[in-house]
């Protein structure tokens, strides 16, 4: 679930959304998106899919990280 939670954080900023704002475009809370982000908690497939459509992401590239990881993705694992 590690790569899971960099893909997820990494769409979210690379579509330009604050926690808040994308968490409102999913229909979850922002703890939920959180838990999703830190790894702690996976979203259901029909989120992982509005995910997709608010990010603007293939779901095999969030899911299975099936594209190069960005800087980002880098960054955060190493901090990890």
């Amino acid at each position: 679930m590690n790569k899971l939670r960099v893909t997820i954080k990494a769409a979210r900023i690379n579509a330009g959304l604050e926690q808040k704002e994308a968490a409102k475009r999913i229909g979850v809370t922002v703890q939920t998106l959180l838990n999703w982000e830190k790894g702690r908690t996976a979203p259901t497939i029909d989120l992982a899919i509005k995910m997709c459509e608010v990010y603007g992401v293939n779901l095999d590239d969030l899911i299975f990280l099936t594209q190069n990881p960005t800087k980002l993705e880098k960054t955060d694992e190493k901090a990890s």
